[in-house]
């Protein structure tokens, strides 16, 4: 345990730098740190939602599987959007295909984030589905619980991180299963909007 006095460390290069410009940095050169944790590291090829997403993946703490799993994925995603990119004949559109499977990854989980949720709340003995918005950390779960859960309900001749690859490419494109599920919650959310007043009561 630390005393209240001991300050989070700065781990992140940008926050460093973010730090110095404010001249931030200075006050607490001397000041008590504490250790930094495991996976708090400033390294290029950690990313923070990619870890995230691997331990989602993983069942009976088989990380290695799960980090081969992601990794074979994010490899097809490459493959396949290199042979858009090798195959496309006009140079405009040539531009607009992202081969960087980190990049799809992001853009994936920004389009099937969802901003509400039905929450069930019961008033007078009945049970209503009331509509409630929902932090960005739920949000980010849920929108990668939906993706694994569309490459898991896949044919049995298709492997994890190739149905993976696709529904990641899909939803980069703001389209497939996992956005129409995002849809249907919205409706659902809008069809029940009658009820919200049920949050504060």
């Amino acid at each position: 345990m630390y005393a209240p006095y001991f300050v989070e460390p700065v781990f992140k290069k940008e926050k460093q730098e973010q730090l110095k410009e404010d001249g931030e940095l200075d006050k607490i050169t001397h000041v008590p740190i504490r250790a930094a944790l495991n996976d708090q590291t400033c390294s290029v090829f950690h990313d923070e939602l990619v870890r995230k997403f691997t331990n989602y993946v993983m069942k009976s703490g088989q990380k290695a599987l799960a980090r081969e799993l992601v990794e074979k994925a994010f490899e097809n995603v490459k493959r396949i959007q290199l042979e858009r990119y090798n195959t496309c004949p006009n140079p405009e559109d040539k531009e607009q295909i992202e081969t960087n499977p980190l990049n799809v990854m992001y853009k994936a989980v920004a389009n099937i984030k969802p901003l509400l949720q039905l929450s069930p709340i019961k008033r007078g003995g009945v049970t209503y589905q009331v509509p409630v918005p929902i932090t960005e950390k739920r949000s980010n779960f849920i929108a990668m619980k939906w993706l694994i859960e569309a490459a898991n309900d896949k044919e049995r001749r298709v492997h994890f991180p190739e149905k993976l690859a696709w529904e990641l490419l899909d939803a980069a494109k703001n389209q497939g299963r996992v956005v129409k599920k995002k849809l249907d919650l919205h409706r659902q959310c809008e069809a029940n909007r009658a009820y919200a007043h049920y949050r504060w009561s």
